[in-house]
């Protein structure tokens, strides 16, 4: 049986948990290779202070059964990058899994493959999808025929055991999760805007505020749609 591969695209000020959630859980995926994919082999700087080391360019990767592209303030850098748009383009069209976390969404968007597609991203940027063509649908996990995206970062977990189910049964999922002790108890009910007090979302009016420009800006000037 041949491997099922997997790859990760990464690129500079991304949101590591973006990455290394899913990348944790799918690594667990019987049958299965993971690729941390970059421009190049140099160690890729996170948005928290962690570096990432590729294992393949985009030049030797293999052809991908499924990619997956993370989010993080890269993102608008990315978007604009050629090279990464063209290789995400590429490697989609052959992949039997077009997916990302968070605001990774908006990459698949500037490659042209959200199109019509249902979608999810980070529920600060929710209302700039149409601008890459998609429909918006509520969720931490949306699937749009072989096009997957996830909500905000720690989505990405309940993505990853999404595709182990769909790919080797319930039954495999439910031994990764229980294998990671994925069993979310935060002290406070504050992960999402519908239930978040006031005070914490005002907190971060200013910091998303000018990355939504940003991101808007960006899309604006790809012409997407």
């Amino acid at each position: 049986m041949s491997l099922f591969n997997v790859g990760f695209v990464i690129f500079p000020n991304l949101t590591q948990l973006d990455f290394t959630g899913p990348l944790q859980v799918l690594s667990r995926l019987p049958q299965s290779a993971m690729h941390i994919v970059a421009k190049s082999e140099a160690p890729v700087p996170s948005d928290c202070g962690l570096s990432l080391v590729p294992t393949h360019t985009f030049t030797n990767c293999p052809a991908l059964d499924l990619i997956c592209v993370p989010g993080g303030f890269g993102v608008c850098e990315a978007m604009g990058d050629g090279e990464t748009i063209d290789f995400v383009r590429r490697q989609a069209s052959g992949a039997k899994f077009v997916t990302s976390v968070c605001t990774g969404a908006f990459v698949l968007g500037a490659a042209g493959l959200l199109k019509g597609c249902h979608a999810t991203t980070h529920w600060a940027y929710t209302d700039l999808l149409p601008l890459v063509s998609a429909i918006h649908e509520p969720g931490r996990v949306v699937k749009d025929g072989n096009v997957i995206t996830a909500g905000g970062v720690t989505s990405g977990i309940d993505f990853g055991l999404a595709v182990v189910a769909e790919l080797a049964g319930e039954t495999t999922a439910q031994t990764v999760q229980l294998s990671i002790e994925y069993d979310p108890d935060p002290p406070f009910d504050a992960g999402h805007p519908n239930r978040a007090p006031d005070a914490a979302k005002q907190a971060l009016v200013g910091r998303y505020e000018k990355s939504r420009l940003a991101y808007r800006t960006s899309l604006e000037r790809l012409h997407v749609q």
